[in-house]
Order: C-alpha cells, then sequence, then structure tokens
C-alpha cells in the first residue's frame, strides 16, 4: 500500500479512536473497516493482522458490557435506568450538541432512580454509579481500540 494510503487508513484508525471517547461515531467499526481495507489492499499476512486486531475489538466490545452490568449490579442499579440514560442522551446529544450527550445521560440517570426510589439522594446515587460504569466501558473499549491500533501500526511499519 502506499504512503497515502497508509495515511488515509492511519486518519480514519485516528477518527475511530476519537469516535470511543466521543461516542458520535462507531469507533470500534470505523478501526475495523480500515484495518480491513488495508489488509485487503496489502493481502496475505495482512489477513492475520486483521484477525488479530478483530479479536481485540470484538473482545473489548463483550467485556464492555460484562464490566458495566457487574458494575451496576453491584450498586444496585437496574439495567432500565442506563436505558432511561441513554435514551435521554441521544435526546441531549441533538439538544446540546456532543456535550448534550453527557447530560442527558446523567439526568435521565437521574430520573429515572429518582423515579424508582422516591428519593433525590437515590437519584444521584444511581445517576453516578451509571456514569461509572459508563466510563469503565469505554476505558475497555479505548483499550481494546489502541491494542488494535498498535498492531496494525507495528504491522504497518514492517510492511
Amino acid at each position: 500500500m502506499s504512503f497515502a494510503g497508509e495515511t488515509v487508513v492511519a486518519v480514519v484508525i485516528f477518527i475511530g479512536l476519537c469516535g470511543v471517547v466521543l461516542p458520535v461515531l462507531p469507533g470500534l467499526i470505523l478501526i475495523l473497516a480500515a484495518i480491513g481495507v488495508w489488509a485487503f489492499v496489502v493481502g496475505g499476512w495482512a489477513w492475520l493482522i486483521f484477525a488479530v486486531a478483530a479479536g481485540f475489538l470484538g473482545a473489548a466490545a463483550l467485556v464492555k458490557y460484562l464490566v458495566a452490568n457487574k458494575s451496576m449490579k453491584n450498586s444496585g442499579v437496574p439495567g432500565r435506568t442506563v436505558i432511561a440514560g441513554g435514551l435521554l442522551g441521544i435526546v441531549g446529544f441533538f439538544v446540546i450538541p456532543v456535550i448534550g450527550l453527557i447530560i442527558g445521560f446523567v439526568l435521565g440517570a437521574f430520573g429515572a432512580e429518582w423515579y424508582r426510589n422516591k428519593s433525590i439522594e437515590a437519584g444521584w446515587r444511581g445517576a453516578v454509579a451509571a456514569t461509572k460504569a459508563a466510563g469503565i466501558a469505554m476505558i475497555i473499549e479505548l483499550a481494546g481500540a489502541l491494542f488494535a491500533a498498535s498492531i496494525w501500526l507495528g504491522a504497518a511499519f514492517v510492511y
């Protein structure tokens, strides 16, 4: 692959990494697609790099849900609180671009727990627990994405 082609792949991977941190873009999918295009063009051994990167991305996607779910159960917050936070986060994203996602998520989780427990304190505890679980999930997803990007980068330099 030419230097310009690898630069485009690197830029798409970088955009995917940004999409993991700021969930506006499908970060893992962008990273996987960029490495897949690179493997298709390079061929041969590059498919092994693609498979390993896909393994890291898939593992991160699975583990983030398992860990976040366990974190939520340990704090006594039901899954519907996260769903309420997510739905209000989506609405918030369109009302206040980008930061509205975070504000809407926290307010949605707070509202769901407040309604469920009829207590403002319980609402905030639930909102904090949901936010921690979402943060942990993001860190796990970012770790998998960084491993995949690092493997590709090493292979791109070798090739």
